[in-house]
């Protein structure tokens, strides 16, 4: 495997989606309720439903099934939609009072969709590891499992990939059904409103 001249951009990928995807909203959660920053509060919930399709992902990529390519892809394009898709909450951030945790937050909100399109578009090459069995067990798609390997050693030792590849299944059902009844229910009902 180690003929693989991209891991470096894959490992590299992998500490960027921690750092944009999961450490700093976890400080923009605390600090927004700290601060009682309503429409904050509301879009980083919103935030956090969405994004949960990111750890579905690496639970697929533990189990090495193909699908969590396309969960992967499908994660980066929600982020950025369910950032900027509320019309009321853009309004509120935006004639909020400036102050650090305006300018952080919205520095925020521009830095994780830029990376969410730019990783899609990177990952479009690799969409073929979804639909073939052959292709998923070659090094150019095997290389995406390493850190999701890695993450298991860490917080799952004693777990077998294929029972936290099942997890993962039956957690992309769930997600798959409350987003389709919020696409199909909610949303026509309420509009970009997120109240």
């Amino acid at each position: 495997m180690n003929d693989v001249w991209f891991r470096p951009l894959v490992w590299m990928d992998y500490r960027l989606a921690v750092l944009f995807t999961v450490i700093i909203p976890i400080i923009l959660l605390i600090w927004v309720f700290v601060q009682k920053a309503e429409a904050m509060q509301r879009l980083i919930m919103i935030y956090w439903r969405v994004s949960s399709l990111l750890l579905i992902s690496l639970y697929l990529m533990i189990g090495e099934f193909g699908v969590s390519f396309i969960s992967s892809l499908m994660a980066r394009i929600l982020i950025p939609i369910c950032l900027w898709l509320w019309v009321d909450i853009n309004d509120e951030i935006e004639y909020q009072q400036s102050g650090p945790l305006k300018l952080i937050f919205t520095s925020w909100r521009w830095a994780v969709s830029i990376y969410c399109v730019l990783g899609a578009i990177a990952s479009l090459p690799f969409l073929g590891c979804a639909f073939s069995e052959t292709a998923i067990k070659t090094p150019y798609c095997r290389v995406w499992f390493e850190a999701p390997l890695l993450f298991k050693e860490y917080f799952h030792a004693n777990s077998k990939p294929g029972f936290l590849g099942f997890l993962g299944i039956i957690s992309l059902i769930v997600y798959v059904l409350y987003l389709s009844y919020f696409v199909l229910v909610k949303l026509g009902k309420q509009g970009r409103s997120a109240t």
